[in-house]
């Protein structure tokens, strides 16, 4: 287990839907909050319909979609300020930049997941939304 205290974060309406916004100032390289849920087979995993999975390797996936995880609440951005790190187990994530109190986190979900779940919609990040109003 991750002996790092977890920074404080409220679940808020963000920019696209729901999301999770820093309560304090954080530092690059601070422990921001860890991945919280079920621990199954990777091969179950790709059965289930949910979008809160969370793959920690070829053999394993944490099923987060318990609403006791607040960290399922870190929206895609395609310029994060979140990695998502696999520790011993556990996915954590750290702060890539300085992040302000009240800040939305986000983390870069990855080439597959967008492909699947957020192209088809089209990106709702900071980044894509900024893009998007100067065009």
């Amino acid at each position: 287990m991750l002996a790092q205290n977890p920074k404080k974060v409220k679940v808020a309406r963000g920019i696209s839907g729901l999301g999770l916004f820093a309560e304090e100032d954080i530092k690059k390289g601070d422990f921001v909050i860890k991945y919280e849920g079920k621990l199954i087979p990777s091969k179950e995993a790709d059965k289930l319909k949910t979008r809160y999975l969370f793959e920690i390797d070829e053999n394993w996936t944490i099923d987060g979609s318990d609403r006791k995880n607040t960290a399922r609440y870190i929206n895609h951005f395609c310029k994060p300020n979140l990695e998502a790190e696999v520790i011993a187990g556990e996915i954590v994530f750290f702060a890539l930049r300085d992040i302000k109190k009240g800040e939305e986190l986000g983390f870069d979900y990855g080439q597959e997941y967008f492909d699947e779940f957020i192209k088809t919609k089209g990106c709702a990040c900071p980044k894509c939304k900024i893009y998007e109003k100067d065009n």
